[in-house]
């Protein structure tokens, strides 16, 4: 069995495939070559992650190819049903950089609260010049204990940000499109382990009223999910954090709403025109910025690694 890992695989996963007699091919072909590539080396199974897409064509061009994995959550770079219609197995690692996207949610919250992406740009220019106005513009910091967590989506990202929220005192709500309740497990360093009840809400009015700081966890939307009403029966001031994908949040509504100051600060990992965001995005200092780096953790990476190998692993001993 050979496996093209095309958006790369860590070495623990890679280690574990030979170790079960599967070569892996460490090449990164491009989009257009990636049909004759398969076909001339003989490949049995296609690894991506969001880079590479797997379109019908694709799979229609590759008939001897029987797996197709996707190290992540999101599978909207797959034609998942076509796939399966046409004999493939389908595998992801739903939970594997569950922990490192919610960390960097909680990054990017820190972030803002303290005008941490702001200063980091400035101390450098102007630090030696300004530093006691600095100081003064970026005293109306805010803690996150004691506030209100918004959590929309209640997947494991989702479940792991609540954790986070948890662990330094925030009141929590969540929204799902149906209300759904989940026991949370907080296991702490010495041991001991607490559980927590957490019953969502799908009154979207009321989740926005309350909410100080609105992470938004959820799969592709085919419409915006936060767009000029729902920004509008915000609080004032509040924080969002968007480490979905692009386009459940309106862009153009938010620096609007960041400019009337509804919006105190905002902080997108994902881009509507990704990989090509809107420059009035870049530019923007109420804004806290990273480039579709949610799971990109050397702990997560080689977690992704190991759940494709072991299902590769599984399959192949079932062909």
């Amino acid at each position: 069995m050979k496996v093209l890992a095309n958006d790369g695989i860590s070495k623990a996963g890679e280690q574990a495939l030979k170790n079960a007699g599967i070569e892996v091919l460490d090449n990164r072909v491009a989009q257009d070559h990636v049909i004759n590539f398969i076909n001339e080396n003989n490949v049995d199974v296609l690894l991506v992650r969001s880079a590479t897409k797997v379109r019908q064509d694709l799979i229609d061009a590759c008939p001897n190819l029987k797996i197709i994995g996707r190290g992540g959550i999101g599978m909207d770079n797959i034609d998942v049903e076509y796939a399966i219609e046409q004999g493939k197995y389908i595998i992801n690692t739903p939970t594997a950089s569950s922990k490192s996207v919610a960390e960097l949610v909680f990054g990017h919250f820190f972030a803002l609260a303290r005008f941490l992406h702001e200063s980091n740009r400035l101390m450098p220019l102007e630090g030696e010049t300004h530093f006691n106005a600095m100081k003064k513009s970026f005293s109306n910091a805010h803690e996150l204990s004691g506030k209100t967590l918004g959590v929309i989506g209640f997947g494991s990202i989702g479940q792991e940000v609540v954790k986070i929220g948890i662990s330094l005192g925030m009141k929590i709500k969540v929204l799902t499109r149906k209300p759904k309740t989940e026991i949370l497990t907080l296991n702490f360093f010495d041991g001991q382990s607490v559980k927590f009840e957490v019953t969502s809400t799908n009154d979207m009015d009321v989740f926005l009223k309350e909410a100080d700081f609105i992470s938004i966890n959820t799969p592709k939307t085919n419409e915006y999910i936060i767009d000029t009403p729902e920004f509008e029966k915000m609080k004032d001031g509040v924080y969002i954090v968007n480490t979905a994908r692009g386009g459940v949040l309106n862009e153009v509504a938010l620096i609007d709403f960041i400019e009337s100051k509804k919006v105190a600060g905002a902080a997108l990992d994902v881009f509507e025109n990704e990989p090509n965001p809107e420059l009035p995005l870049l530019m923007n200092p109420a804004l806290s910025l990273s480039p579709h780096v949610g799971g990109n953790t050397v702990d997560a990476q080689e977690k992704i690694g190991l759940e494709l190998a072991e299902q590769i692993i599984k399959i192949k001993n079932e062909l």
